[in-house]
């Protein structure tokens, strides 16, 4: 098994993870099928990770985005796909956001003064736990130097909804979801496979727990305890940061059991504060931020005006 796939297997297994129960499959048959384990053949083609992308490309894009910004004084910051902790050594098999990115873009636009608001345009089955946390204290943090408005466009489950839950606001449209509020982890169990194809995995090891979730081997009881304790574990600190975030009492966080909403069944539920069509959204957010701007500017103008009226009467 090369480099890059025990890489994604590791993303993959033995670790509790902010995804909807739908994505962890697709991701478990994608590695059956690039593993050549044998088990499941997907067919299409999937998006792959692209890497470095040409420089050219790469200027004309942050010129096109400070065009934009000028403009509206809005920046716009995609979370689509699965999230991961670092995406940047990794060929993954779906469109993927790295927490590790969506910060540095996230402290850029804070950091930019033309920026007056972020919108963090969501459309995320979740993804790792591992570092989920973490960006989203962030963001809560950079909401107190900025708004930041998760626009869930259209998903918004699991590590996705985590982060669109520490945003200033959340907006869903009619048919977006949020949710999913849970933790999930699988351990493959290979030991079948490799009987049939008359291999035989030996392993010596020092340390009790040298050898959990070991793919080699059915699930023992000490490695399952473990796992469990590592989902239970991540799970308490999810209802707690939705529980903040959102300020809802944490028995009607847990009380969703992992459940999804959509529409104005995720703002009953409080878990989103209004319905907006997304276009609409940003499109209202621009006028807003026009308005201010030019509020500003015929302040100015007029302090300029009363400071030369005073030097007249002097």
């Amino acid at each position: 098994m090369s480099k890059r796939y025990l890489r994604a297997s590791s993303l993959l297994f033995n670790q509790p993870l902010l995804v909807t129960p739908d994505m962890l499959d697709l991701g478990v048959r994608w590695a059956n099928q690039t593993m050549s384990l044998n088990i499941i053949n997907l067919g299409g083609a999937a998006q792959m990770w692209q890497g470095d992308e040409p420089l050219d490309r790469v200027a004309y894009a942050d010129e096109q985005r400070r065009t934009a910004i000028a403009q509206t004084g809005i920046e716009v910051i995609p979370v689509s796909g699965v999230l991961v902790s670092r995406g940047s050594h990794l060929n993954a098999c779906e469109t993927m956001t790295s927490y590790e990115g969506l910060r540095a873009q996230l402290q850029r636009a804070v950091a930019d003064p033309l920026v007056e608001h972020v919108v963090l345009d969501i459309d995320s089955p979740g993804g790792a736990a591992v570092g989920a946390f973490e960006l989203a204290e962030d963001i809560r943090a950079m909401t107190a130097q900025k708004p930041i408005t998760g626009l869930v466009n259209f998903m918004a489950y699991s590590g996705g909804y985590l982060l669109g839950s520490a945003c200033s606001e959340l907006v869903v449209s009619r048919t977006s979801g949020v949710g999913s509020i849970g933790v999930i982890a699988s351990h493959m169990d290979r030991s079948k496979l490799e009987e049939g194809m008359g291999v035989k995995v030996t392993t010596v090891y020092a340390g009790a727990h040298k050898n959990d979730l070991s793919p080699h081997e059915p699930i023992s009881e000490q490695s399952l305890a473990f796992l469990n304790d590592l989902v239970q574990e991540s799970y308490q600190m999810f209802v707690g940061a939705v529980s903040e975030y959102r300020g809802l009492p944490l028995a009607q966080v847990i009380a969703t059991e992992a459940a999804l909403y959509r529409g104005q069944n995720a703002i009953n539920a409080g878990l989103a504060d209004r319905m907006q069509n997304p276009q609409h959204a940003v499109d209202e957010l621009s006028r807003a931020v026009a308005q201010s701007r030019a509020a500003r500017q015929s302040n100015r103008i007029s302090i300029r005006a009363t400071a030369l009226a005073m030097q007249a009467l002097a």
